[in-house]
């Protein structure tokens, strides 16, 4: 008889915060889950990298519009002189 195993949402959770996504894919993969717990653990994981990807997303566009700031700044110091 195959053995179940159940995945908790903090396990989950702890290693997709770790950063720990290949891992976390390969502790699935070597343990028979449920389909109901594998399509758990799909959202769970496509949520996570839809947020990571967000927060990268809008580091660039604050980076992008601090530099866009600070060449303005220089612009008009270069207007003055």
């Amino acid at each position: 008889m195959a053995m179940r195993c159940v995945v908790s949402f903090n396990k989950l959770r702890r290693l997709m915060e770790n950063g720990n996504v290949a891992h976390l894919r390969n502790f699935s993969d070597g343990k028979i889950l449920g389909e109901e717990e594998r399509a758990q653990e799909n959202i769970y994981i496509q949520k996570m990298e839809r947020e990571r990807l967000e927060k990268a997303k809008q580091k660039i566009e604050k980076e992008k519009a601090e530099k866009e700031k600070g060449d303005k700044k220089a612009e008009e110091g270069a207007n003055k002189s």
